[in-house]
């Protein structure tokens, strides 16, 4: 049953990585401006981001299985509108119902993790989440550009999305008569008006991190930004309203106010601190080192291997280090990041770090996330009783985009700063160097916060202690 949620926590990060290289291809195709193409990816971000909390309730209230499999149809769909479409419209509406659904189906595989599993066997499960995680993350690059190279039946970058059909048609024939629900005891009805006031908060906070500066920080983006604290009070209030009244709210403040959860969530916004690299990387290889699309992608692929090993790798760490994993992982992302930043600015500009070097950087790098990410996702999840675990898991995952978008255009933002007025590869360079070394000192902070958190194996609380955490 877990390994076929999992596809939930492969698929919507693989859509929106393998999607990058694909771009040119569609402008060419489609003929679509720059805004429409900025939609392809921005409008999956964005609304995946926005639903993911309400994404996770709904599994909570009517079954985590069923929210999956509704959600990975719906995808599925969405899939073959994006593969078939015959105008750049078309297909920003097929990412648009990709962003939602996947939202849908993606906090599911968490929230069974941290309800089905007994304590013992979570870590494993979560390292496995976090390998699957991960792994999409990192070849949805690689697998786009090799897809459009191979131009299988003459589909060219129509392929990556039609790719996602067979696979979810398979899932879906083996899911339904094995999936079983889990769901929240005493499940009550959705509470609509907090769903309202979740998406527009977050959707004030999104859209102009995401657009923001591709369109030059407009007004709006200001506004948009200044009404997004004001949005979140409101639902905040309503949320209180609702449970003082009796109510079950979209994401229940007595829950909220659980110890220690509130920094772990911080660190979980930090932890994304990376989404930068992804985009910044690709932009020093192709601009600076002017590689293809598809080597850059390969470049990426000792990252991967890292991210793969690092989860599978939890339990054995968490046996000597206990709770300790997580800022060691973040703190090994630290100082891979701050030697990556070294080995970029000592090498002749326009030349490629040498492989001996810059793979295993990559790998150390990868690795260290692959530890941090399982042991955040506990982190957060121990935090709250299974009855509110899919609240929490698109909590988390909401956290991790909103982290994600932050980087892109805070991270972004300094690396173009830098960059402007210059293109050449010395400029791209600087400004690479300076934005790792930013990533570094995010990824140092959530280290330190991650110790105020880490207990040792001797001292760990029991699990039934655990589990009553977050208990209303």
């Amino acid at each position: 049953m877990f390994v076929l949620l999992l596809v939930g926590a492969f698929l919507p990060p693989l859509d929106f990585f393998i999607v990058n290289v694909a771009l040119p291809s569609i402008q060419r195709d489609l003929g679509a401006s720059s805004s429409a193409e900025q939609l392809v990816i921005s409008c999956y971000a964005a609304l995946y981001a926005v639903t993911l909390t309400t994404g996770g309730r709904l599994g909570d209230l009517y079954g985590r299985g069923r929210m999956f499999l509704i959600g990975l149809i719906g995808f599925t769909v969405a899939s073959v509108i994006c593969g078939f479409a015959g105008s750049p419209w078309a297909l920003v509406a097929g990412r648009a119902l990709q962003g939602v659904t996947a939202a849908m189906m993606a906090p599911q595989a968490l929230a069974s993790a941290h309800a089905i599993f007994p304590e013992r066997e979570k870590p494993l499960a979560l390292g496995v989440y976090g390998a699957v995680f991960g792994l999409a993350s990192v070849i949805g690059q690689a697998l786009g550009g090799l897809l459009i190279s191979l131009d299988l039946l003459g589909l060219g970058w129509r392929t990556i999305f039609l790719v996602n059909v067979p696979v979810a048609v398979l899932v879906v024939f083996l899911g339904v008569p094995l999936l079983k629900d889990t769901r929240a005891p005493h499940a009550s009805r959705l509470d609509l008006g907090g769903v309202a006031f979740s998406i527009a908060a977050l959707g004030a906070l999104i859209l102009p991190l995401i657009e923001g500066r591709q369109a030059g920080w407009p007004l709006w983006a200001w506004l948009s930004l200044a009404a997004s604290p004001m949005l979140a009070l409101i639902l905040w209030r309503h949320e209180a309203r609702l449970a003082r009244a009796g109510g079950a709210p979209l994401l229940d403040p007595l829950v909220l106010r659980a110890p220690g959860l509130g920094r772990a969530l911080l660190i979980a916004l930090l932890f994304y601190a990376i989404g930068a690299f992804f985009l910044l990387f690709s932009v020093y290889l192709q601009g600076a080192l002017h590689l293809t699309p598809l080597h850059a992608g390969v470049t990426f692929l000792p990252f991967g291997v890292g991210f793969l090993l690092g989860p599978l790798s939890t339990p054995f760490f968490r046996r000597i280090f206990g709770d300790y994993v997580n800022p060691i992982g973040l703190g090994l992302e630290t100082l891979g990041f701050a030697g990556l930043a070294c080995l970029v600015a000592v090498t002749h500009v326009g030349a490629a770090p040498a492989p001996a070097l810059l793979s295993p950087v990559l790998c150390a790098i990868g690795f260290g996330q692959g530890l941090g990410l399982p042991t955040l996702m506990r982190m957060v999840t121990e935090r709250v009783a299974p009855a509110f675990s899919g609240m929490i898991a698109g909590l988390v995952n909401s956290t991790l985009q909103v982290g994600a978008a932050l980087s892109v255009a805070v991270i972004g933002g300094i690396f173009y700063s830098v960059l402007a007025p210059r293109h050449d590869p010395a400029a791209i360079t600087q400004a690479f160097v300076v934005a790792l070394l930013c990533i570094a000192a995010c990824l140092g902070v959530g280290s330190a916060l991650g110790l105020t958190l880490a207990r040792p194996p001797a001292s760990a609380a029991s699990p039934k202690t655990r589990s009553q955490r977050g208990q209303p």
